[in-house]
């Protein structure tokens, strides 16, 4: 018989320090690890804790070895619980929530990607038409797809069942196979909510015509690869002669995050790049971090953070290139295969993985040098 371990060795990274910046006391920690531990609760009380306890600086991994939550799973919950969270708040109606209550993280996690209405659209329709996963995650990128639409067709509502319908209605339309083609217009049909929608997608059951759709370019991927590519920013003091007041006035660099970003007192930060010939030539370069999420499905991984380099001097529209634009005063990146209606704000010219490291140490050790 295995022994359980003894709750009052499980501490924190930081345990005996003051609480954490959630506010979370080592006696509140090791509550939500117990409860973890025992499964207390549904699967949203189980995000919510992983949630807190990572903001307490608790590691998956750490986590995992105290509860049994894989990091799989704990990222899962934690994030399909802040979708039900955001269904509450959107006040989504008693069923769509009381079909949640037990299960269905897996379902609510494909609703990351949208906004808080769509998220609200999206769980309400499943419900409604009794959908599982398979078909969340095809409504999701429906809603998502439709959204970055420039110019949606007027044949189609902004509703969110016409947006799926269009979605459908769409892969329809690129199908030779007559199988595939009758399984595409039924799922548009059986979403379609107005009647000009409903009346675009049954003309596909006498026009049999293919419209090939010109697929997405691929996106500028690249990936740092070894240590040496790596950089560092290191604060210059200037020339000397110099005061020792100068020397002093130079702030600490602290880079955080995967790409080593460095702040200062103000809002701004800096990072360095490799001297690539795409960052040298970019005339007026900005970063942004994204998730994969935020990108084209299948680019990379959802949980992998990326860096995007926007080049502001390149706003005219070409066929190969995604672009930045302003929607509702969110920006938006995406991809137009005709010239967009409203203005481009940038051009993305570099979309940059951090570097994989599987061991930070090794890259430190002085013995570690080509002979």
């Amino acid at each position: 018989m295995t022994t359980p371990p003894d709750e009052s060795n499980l501490q924190p990274p930081n345990a005996g320090a003051a609480p954490s910046e959630t506010g979370l006391t080592d006696e509140e920690a090791q509550m939500l690890l117990r409860s973890l531990r025992r499964k207390e609760g549904n699967w949203v009380a189980w995000g919510q804790a992983c949630q807190t306890l990572q903001k307490a600086r608790y590691s998956p991994q750490q986590i995992f070895e105290e509860t049994g939550f894989e990091p799989v799973q704990q990222n899962q919950v934690a994030v399909a619980a802040q979708v039900y969270q955001s269904l509450v708040s959107g006040e989504a109606a008693a069923e769509v929530l009381e079909r949640f209550d037990r299960t269905g993280s897996d379902i609510l996690y494909e609703f990351r990607i949208l906004s808080q209405p769509q998220r609200v659209s999206a769980a309400t329709i499943l419900v409604e038409k009794n959908i599982e996963l398979d078909g969340a995650r095809e409504i999701a990128k429906a809603l998502k797809e439709f959204a970055r639409l420039s110019t949606p067709p007027k044949e189609f509502t902004e509703h969110s069942s016409d947006a799926i319908a269009y979605y459908y209605w769409k892969l329809a339309r690129q199908q030779d196979d007559l199988q595939s083609r009758s399984r595409l217009i039924a799922q548009a049909l059986r979403f379609a909510q107005s009647e000009t929608a409903r009346q675009q997608v049954e003309k596909l059951l006498t026009d049999f015509t293919i419209t090939r759709n010109r697929p997405a370019p691929r996106l500028p991927l690249y990936r740092i690869e070894s240590a040496e590519e790596q950089p560092r920013i290191i604060p210059v003091v200037g020339k000397l002669p110099l005061a020792t007041d100068d020397l002093k006035a130079v702030p600490f660099t602290d880079p955080e995050g995967t790409f080593q970003i460095v702040k200062f007192s103000g809002t701004g930060a800096w990072v360095s790049l490799p001297s690539w010939q795409v960052v040298r030539t970019a005339e007026d370069p900005v970063l942004l971090l994204a998730d994969g999420h935020h990108l084209p499905p299948d680019t990379v991984s959802n949980a992998e953070e990326v860096m995007v380099m926007i080049d502001r001097a390149q706003r005219s529209w070409v066929e190969d290139s995604y672009f930045v634009f302003d929607q509702e005063g969110q920006l938006q990146m995406n991809w137009f295969e005709e010239a967009p209606e409203h203005a481009l704000l940038g051009k993305v010219v570099l979309v940059l993985r951090p570097k994989r490291v599987l061991d930070e140490d090794y890259n430190k050790e002085l013995w570690q040098i080509d002979e």
